[in-house]
């Protein structure tokens, strides 16, 4: 029994192995929608990593950013993969949304 779990892991290791990092996400073989979801939850997070300035109000625009263009990268994905006609019609509205307070906050930024 232990010898037949130690085979099918070897076997598991070995087929995972002709699979490159980049083509992984979340521990399986990743679609081209799942790599383009993981680049911009990626750039999301690391463009959210704002040094505190100790302007709370400063901060929320420059964090929000980040996050709203996250939010448009996710929803071109849909629109780019997607099929539910219900979801393409959202992540149409997404953009839309975000692009105008990503507007906004960079008006308001520019102001103070």
């Amino acid at each position: 029994m232990i010898r037949a779990a130690m085979v099918a892991a070897s076997v598991f290791v070995g087929a995972t192995s002709f699979v490159s990092a980049a083509e992984m996400v979340m521990g399986h073989r990743a679609s081209p929608a799942d790599r383009a979801n993981k680049t911009a939850m990626d750039a999301m997070m690391k463009g959210m990593m704002v040094k505190p300035s100790g302007n709370p109000d400063k901060d929320f625009a420059a964090m929000m950013i980040p996050h709203h263009q996250g939010a448009i990268a996710m929803a071109q994905v849909e629109l780019k993969y997607g099929q539910d006609p219900t979801l393409r019609a959202l992540a149409t509205n997404v953009v839309a949304a975000q692009e105008k307070e990503i507007t906004q906050m960079k008006a308001w930024l520019a102001a103070h």
